[in-house]
Order: C-alpha cells, then sequence, then structure tokens
C-alpha cells in the first residue's frame, strides 16, 4: 500500500480489526520512510461495476460518491455514520449481486430512493429534490402529495 503523504511502498500494517459489521476489515499502516500513520480499509468486491450517465458517458461505479450523496440527504438527521456505511454496503451488495456489469445512474438512484424512503422521510425527500431535478414549489408539492397517496 502506498503511503498517501509521501508515496513511499515501504509501508507496514500495525493493527487489524473488523469493520462495517465484518464487510471489511480496518487497517492502521505506518509508512517507514515518513513516519505518518493512516487507515485503509479492505472490501470484498464481486465485480467492476459501470454507470451509464444519463448524458451518455460511461464512468466506473464510485462508493465514495454514492456515500456523499446518501449523507447530504441524511445531514442533521438522527443517522449515524455506521448506518450510512450498512447504508452504502447494501446498496453496492445489490447492484453487484444482479449480474449486471453496466447500470444505469437512474438505477442507483432508485435503490437509493427505496432505502431512504424507509429509514428518514425527510432525507428521502431531500434526496429526490436532487435526484428528480425538482426546479420550484410545485415540484415539492406534487412529489409530496404522491406521498399522501401512497
Amino acid at each position: 500500500m502506498r503511503c498517501p503523504f509521501c508515496q513511499s511502498e515501504d509501508t507496514q500494517v500495525k493493527d487489524s480489526r473488523p469493520a462495517e459489521d465484518g464487510a471489511s476489515i480496518r487497517r492502521r499502516r505506518s509508512c517507514n520512510a515518513c513516519g505518518a500513520r493512516f487507515t485503509t480499509f479492505e472490501r470484498v468486491q464481486l465485480r467492476e461495476l459501470t454507470v451509464l450517465k444519463s448524458d451518455g458517458r460511461r464512468v466506473a461505479f464510485d462508493r465514495e460518491k454514492l456515500a456523499r450523496s446518501i449523507r447530504v440527504a441524511l445531514r442533521k438527521r438522527p443517522v449515524n455514520e455506521d448506518q450510512v456505511e450498512r447504508i452504502v454496503t447494501g446498496i453496492q451488495r445489490r447492484l453487484e449481486s444482479e449480474g449486471a456489469e453496466e447500470l444505469t445512474s437512474k438505477a442507483i438512484g432508485q435503490r437509493v430512493m427505496e432505502v431512504l424512503r424507509e429509514l428518514d422521510p425527510v432525507a428521502y425527500v431531500r434526496f429526490a429534490s436532487v435526484y428528480e431535478n425538482f426546479r420550484d414549489a410545485k415540484d415539492f408539492h406534487a412529489f409530496l402529495g404522491s406521498l399522501d397517496n401512497s
């Protein structure tokens, strides 16, 4: 593992332990060249996922981008970081296990919407406002009206 500070490849694992309910391994590392310490996480990856964006571009699936968008929706809500990691891991596992190596950004957004709808209604509306590209208050009103009917 390359040191993020000095780029040396001479690093050493000092401590390892399970993280995210056993879904990953957290490793504390030390750089022998500069002495810096840093943490890495090791996760199982079933397959390489490619995301087909709405503009036609293809990009590699980015777990951190997914986590950031969920964190933004959940900001100042009663959900802790461990729950966010479990949500992201669950969505990623589900996407990997479906077998398709290429999926649309819309399909990923739908998975997030399903999880947030069950977890926190405010986060669900926040995420939907970006995902559905709400333009004004009428869009919110229509969306909230559809929630009452379902």
